[in-house]
């Protein structure tokens, strides 16, 4: 559909006799044209007079169809009804599932009503939502798209400033490479409360920007937090053996188990510094043993490589122990 088409024949009665009468068949045009110019407001003018005039059978035939085309109306019917919340969620999924259109430029999404009541909570769970597919957004034409979110970001969390909230929103940005947004939501988590997700959001941050001393750093600050989280050692091991230092990196693997003693992920970490720092063939067999344990592919060969390069290890069970890179070894 051309961006001509969308400024004409979308009026709600030119739209129905086009889809022979079916509403739902007029929201899936509707929604093409939308996917044509997100930002045009007439498509929604559309959607919300199908909305008035036909809900109930929009309600039972939207409810039965899980297609991106019911789930983006949905959304906008949310926010029809005052549905603030769910619809910046649902609006999140439909992102996720196609972030190659700029779907939060629809003016509703930007509209002072909408960001005036949105709460913290789900906008953030939105933001999480549109990373769920793991897409690459790190690009000039995605922080483009992205803008209407980011200016999303900026007035829910002025106006409702949830410290656990704006470290998941942080995530958005930071995905986009916008570190100094993500590093801003931080700064005003900060301001109302120090807590452990904004010190893990801003060490993430620090570290995909290559600053491995200011994540670790950011990491303990953590830590200082929460000092039971186990998950919070495996990160300051994995960055000190980024850092290439392995006596380190050990020593907090070792911190970990004191508070996890059977989970695989510090277990088999514990073992790859250890083969990588020492040589020995006990902790490299271990981690040959638990490998299949780990729900990471790439974390998993990752570890391979580092305690592979331990000093004098045998080539048998060095081969041995890649031979589990492309698959999980047998137990």
């Amino acid at each position: 559909m051309s961006n001509r088409s969308v400024t004409a024949g979308v009026a709600f009665a030119g739209v129905m006799a086009h889809c022979g009468g079916s509403p739902v068949g007029a929201v899936k045009y509707l929604v093409g044209a939308i996917a044509s110019a997100p930002a045009a407001p007439e498509p929604y003018a559309a959607l919300a007079e199908l909305w008035r005039e036909r809900r109930a059978e929009l309600k039972e035939g939207l409810e039965r169809d899980g297609s991106l085309s019911a789930v983006l109306a949905q959304a906008y019917f949310l926010f029809l009804d005052g549905d603030m919340d769910d619809a910046v969620m649902t609006l999140g999924s439909v992102t996720g599932v196609r972030p190659d259109v700029a779907w939060g430029a629809a003016p509703w999404f930007g509209d002072a009503r909408l960001l005036g009541t949105v709460s913290a909570q789900a906008l953030a769970e939105a933001c999480l939502r549109t990373l769920d597919y793991g897409r690459d957004l790190d690009s000039d034409e995605m922080r483009e798209r992205f803008a209407p979110w980011f200016h999303a970001i900026d007035v829910v969390s002025e106006r409702s400033p949830v410290p656990e909230s704006l470290a998941s929103m942080a995530r958005l940005p930071r995905a986009c490479g916008r570190y100094e947004l993500s590093f801003a939501l931080c700064d005003r988590a900060d301001a109302v409360e120090p807590v452990m997700w904004t010190e893990v959001a801003r060490a993430v941050t620090w570290r995909e920007t290559g600053d491995l001393g200011r994540a670790a750093t950011a990491f303990e600050r953590a830590l200082a937090l929460e000092p039971g989280n186990w998950s919070l050692y495996l990160d300051l091991a994995d960055v000190r053996a980024e850092q290439g230092d392995f006596a380190a990196a050990v020593g907090h693997a070792e911190k970990g188990l004191a508070h996890a003693p059977d989970e695989a992920s510090l277990r088999a970490a514990h073992a790859t510094y250890r083969a990588r720092l020492t040589g020995s063939s006990d902790a490299l067999r271990d981690l040959i043993a638990l490998s299949p344990d780990l729900p990471s592919t790439s974390y998993r060969d990752l570890l391979i490589d580092y305690a592979c390069a331990g000093p004098g290890l045998p080539h048998a069970l060095v081969a041995e122990a890649r031979g589990g890179k492309s698959a999980p070894a047998a137990r």
